[in-house]
């Protein structure tokens, strides 16, 4: 089902900025349900507040099993080169009211995480807590 503030905030943001397309925040929304789904069945069910990293790396993997290796072509294509896209689009829907943070959020949790690029080498892992070699630094 599609929210009539969801779909609102995204025109208002379309107004001002042209570096997303619209489908980029479609696709943000349902991996922020996906990783909100991750996240509880590794916390006992409960659901919790989740970080810039696990979020970016809940768009990464839903974005490689949604798509699989056309999923950096695709993304490029709505203006998502990596993880730091992700932080600009997530901060642009806070400043609508769609999204909330905590006081210590900020778009710098969302730097370095992944860039599609590099992402389709390194298979997704489910534990967005735990490095792998795929993790490191990348380039954006």
């Amino acid at each position: 089902m599609k929210s009539p503030y969801f779909e609102d905030a995204v025109e208002v943001i379309l107004e001002r900025e042209k570096r997303y397309d619209e489908l980029a925040y479609y696709f943000l929304k349902e991996a922020l349900n996906f990783t909100f789904k991750r996240v509880a069945e590794g916390n006992g069910g409960e659901l919790r507040h989740v970080t810039g990293k696990e979020l970016s790396l809940g768009f990464r993997d839903l974005a490689l099993q949604d798509f699989g290796q056309g999923a950096a072509e695709l993304m490029r294509g709505w203006g998502v080169h990596g993880s730091a896209d992700v932080g600009e689009m997530v901060f642009l829907l806070i400043d609508e009211w769609i999204f909330g943070k905590q006081d210590s959020d900020t778009k710098e949790d969302f730097a370095d995480v992944f860039a599609f690029d590099d992402a389709i080498v390194a298979p997704p892992h489910t534990d967005p807590t735990e490095e792998t070699p795929g993790d490191g630094p990348v380039r954006e």
